[in-house]
């Protein structure tokens, strides 16, 4: 049986009432026929917005298939060639926006489109047109292939005698038609993880929805990017019908088109609010969390002037979370922890959001609650206290889902957001505020509840209506300024995940407009945990061997706040400021606060912070048995001595987060040119001569061995850095003097055999010609990864980044 969809012609408007779009026939076959209109004088037989998404993934993190994922949007045009119809994907980012039909038809010949499918034709008796689109259907749309590639999962083609469309899954709707494709992949030599998640690694099948939505109508009114205002620019325009004194190329902000009831009103009702539906998987209470945490942007569109414009309820029981009607909050499943993610499906013209998908990684829970049970102990669980870790993982999934569901708004990251007391931004990434009360641990203000100061700016700018008889431009440009002149901060990605950035409050995971500061509160909140860190922290029946896994976020609980202190030394705060606003000049971070910066950096590296008590080591050294769980067995420190926990590299590994930021190459050239134009700035040889100072004497009985590692750490981190191109003539020169006056210093350093001959070991990798220092170093220089964030692909264990389409972006 042929499953026949009819489409209506694009320029049709559907009111409520209509009949379906679509007509929707039964058939057989496994085939699906569309019905499309005359073709017009062009050729053309209808257009539409088209965007494939994953409905069944893949739940490999490191390949990025994962269910809900969103693939681009675009503008497709069914095109009459003869007895064929093309689908072509249109060229929207080159325009002739106000130009006459010639210079149309002129940047249209200049820049290609691509044709991705066609197929026959059969003429109906109405004038209409049939056509079979399953091999459309059956396309690698969303680039599997090439993610398994990239993965290093192994070279995969398309099986079309293992592929069908799956009629069951298509709907149609007056504005939209959905289809799903259940498509799979083989390989003769699969590589990689994928034979511990899908039954056999040379057949991997996935489903692919594919939704065609009526293209919007001209009533958008799209608004142009601002650089300081949070929001994310979707859309590049090239307009080369662009007067001399207008720029070519101009940016636009994706947003969901909101409408006033009444459009001259203060506050108003709207035509049509925002409503994101909850995933029904994920479990009750934590789909309660989610809900309550992405509601919070009701209170944004309210101080907007928005009555009830934003809602979150539970998907319907019968919907199809896939269904381009919903705006949609996943709960996601993958073998091991990965990103969340709010992306959004946009007209590719005008920036107008059409459609919102967050995904929400569910092992993060898990995660939370492990690194809460390490801080307090499992035995609060189910108290309903401030320190009962369950609510604080609950608290956290609050802010997961507002967070996410910003990035579906329109909103980017602003990473000074938790540098203003109350935190004024959700789109940070929110470290739990923990206070220290004697040896106690405060978590009641741990999370904020409700959206910030700055979201509700970002939001009204973003949303916002000038008032009656106001310039728009001039009214967003105010509040623009206003948020600058009230002492708002805006720091976006670009500025804040490199180890080398400048800008100080572009942190991620930190607290408090003191970095120093709270970095000593937050090595308090470590110091305490870690001396009741034991078995009693886990849940009764767990593995011993699970403290292993526990141990590594309290140990290295203060990564990111080192991060955060590391930005002040050669700090320079700079705005993303337009001319005229007053806010375009760049400050360097006062000499004072590097050099406290410093100084509490280098109390990262003291063998006695890095030290754990015997009874913890011993406690540290019980093993899994059985099937080895790559879950867990990824999140440990790794260990070079067998089975015993193997404090000496994990102290390493944390030190390393300390001299990978301070010797990151553009830290080191900006040291060299502030001291240039100040003297009295904090230098590059004043900084180098610190932590030599600090590093070459000896430690003494059971800190020894950790003073030593952490000094061949940062003998290889000054070889390592002479050999970045990076760096500069100037910067070169006074790294190697560094690193030879500290060999020097190392050759008459005192103490035992071990002692002397570990120095001696270092002063001539040190002192040596360059060849015999990069011999000498490249033994010691592989340090194990650090463990999850980062090798499992994401940035963090309290949940974080970034895929290409979050806003993130």
């Amino acid at each position: 049986m042929a499953l026949a969809v009819a489409l209506a012609p694009a320029a049709a408007v559907a009111k409520t009432g209509d009949a379906p779009l679509f007509a929707i026939a039964a058939g057989e076959g496994g085939r699906v026929t569309i019905r499309l209109p005359a073709a017009g004088a062009d050729g053309i037989l209808g257009r539409y917005l088209y965007t494939p998404q994953i409905a069944g993934g893949l739940g490999a993190t490191e390949i990025g298939a994962d269910r809900a994922g969103l693939g681009q949007t675009q503008v497709i045009v069914f095109r009459r060639v003869g007895k064929r119809v093309l689908a072509e994907f249109e060229n929207n980012r080159f325009r002739a926006l106000s130009g006459d039909a010639g210079e149309e038809r002129a940047v249209a010949a200049s820049f290609a489109p691509s044709v991705v499918w066609a197929g026959e034709v059969t003429d109906l008796p109405d004038g209409g047109v049939s056509v079979d689109i399953s091999g459309f259907l059956l396309r690698d749309a969303v680039d599997i292939a090439v993610r398994l590639k990239r993965g290093k999962a192994g070279a995969y083609k398309l099986a079309p005698a293992l592929s069908y469309v799956d009629p069951r899954q298509s709907l149609a709707f007056p504005d939209n038609a959905e289809f799903e494709a259940v498509l799979t992949f083989q390989s003769d030599d699969p590589g990689g993880a994928l034979g511990r998640i899908v039954p056999d690694a040379h057949a991997v099948t996935l489903a692919i929805h594919h939704s065609f939505v009526r293209l919007p109508d001209g009533d958008f009114h799209p608004r142009g990017f601002d650089p300081r205002t949070g929001t994310s620019a979707q859309v590049i325009r090239n307009d080369y019908a662009a007067s001399l004194d207008q720029p070519i190329v101009s940016r636009l902000v994706r947003r969901f088109r909101l409408e006033k009831t009444d459009p001259n009103a203060a506050r108003s009702r709207v035509v049509k609010p925002i409503v994101f539906y909850v995933d029904r998987a994920a479990p009750e209470a934590i789909r309660t969390a989610l809900i309550e945490g992405a509601r919070w942007w009701a209170q944004a569109f309210d101080a907007a002037g928005y009555i009830d414009a934003f809602r979150v309820e539970t998907l319907p029981e019968d919907a199809n979370p896939m269904d381009a009607r919903y705006n949609f909050i996943a709960w996601v499943h993958r073998a091991t922890r990965g990103w969340s993610t709010g992306t959004t499906v946009v007209d590719p013209r005008t920036g107008e959001i059409v459609r919102g998908v967050v995904q929400l990684g569910s092992l993060r829970a898990w995660q939370d609650r492990l690194i809460f049970d390490g801080l307090i102990g499992a035995a609060h669980e189910g108290t309903g206290a401030a320190d009962d870790p369950l609510e604080l993982v609950r608290a956290r999934l609050r802010q997961l889902a507002v967070h996410e569901v910003g990035h579906a708004l329109g909103l980017a990251h602003n990473f000074a957001g938790s540098t203003y007391a109350g935190r004024a931004s959700v789109m940070d990434y929110p470290a739990p505020l923990i206070r220290v009360n004697g040896e106690k641990l405060d978590f009641s203000n741990a999370y904020a509840t409700g959206v910030g100061a700055w979201d509700k700016f970002a939001i009204n700018w973003l949303y916002g209506a000038a008032p009656k008889g106001t310039n728009e431009a001039a009214w967003l440009d105010a509040l623009a300024r206003k948020a600058a002149d009230d002492g708002y901060r805006y720091v976006s990605d670009g500025d804040t995940r490199g180890v080398g950035d400048a800008q100080p409050y572009g942190n991620m995971w930190d607290n408090g407009d003191d970095a120093v500061a709270e970095l000593a509160n937050v090595l308090a909140v470590r110091r305490i945990a870690l001396a009741r860190l034991g078995p009693d922290n886990l849940p009764k029946g767990s593995p011993a061997a699970d403290l292993r896994r526990m141990i590594v976020p309290i140990y290295l609980y203060h990564r990111y706040q080192v991060t955060a202190v590391s930005k002040l030394i050669a700090g320079v705060d700079y705005r993303y400021a337009v001319a005229g606003d007053g806010h375009d000049r760049a400050s360097v971070v006062p000499a004072a606060k590097q050099r406290a910066a410093l100084t509490a950096l280098i109390g990262t590296l003291d063998p006695a912070l890095l030290d754990l008590p015997d009874r913890l080591l011993a406690q540290l050294s019980s093993v899994q048995s059985g099937t080895p769980d790559p879950q867990y067995e990824i999140e440990l420190f790794p260990s070079n001595t067998a089975a015993p926990f193997d404090l000496p590299s994990a102290a390493e590994t944390a030190a390393d987060q300390t001299l990978e930021a301070l010797l990151a190459p553009e830290r080191l050239n900006r040291l060299v040119e502030q001291a240039r134009v100040d003297s009295g700035q904090l230098s590059l040889a004043e900084m180098l001569d610190k932590l030599s100072a600090a590093l070459a004497p000896a430690a003494r009985g059971r800190e020894a061995e950790l003073r030593r590692r952490v000094r061949a750490r940062y003998a290889v981190r000054l070889a390592t850095v002479m050999q970045d191109k990076h760096l500069s003539a100037t910067a070169l020169g006074v790294v190697r003097g560094a690193a030879t006056r500290f060999g020097e210093r190392l050759r008459s350093c005192a103490g035992d055999t071990t002692e002397t001959d570990a120095c001696g070991y270092l002063a001539a990798m040190l002192t040596g010609p360059q060849a015999q220092l990069r011999a000498l170093a490249e033994p010691v220089a592989a340090l194990p990864e650090i463990p999850p964030g980062a090798p499992i692909g994401e940035d963090d264990w309290l949940t974080g980044p970034v895929p290409t389409r979050t806003l993130h972006q």
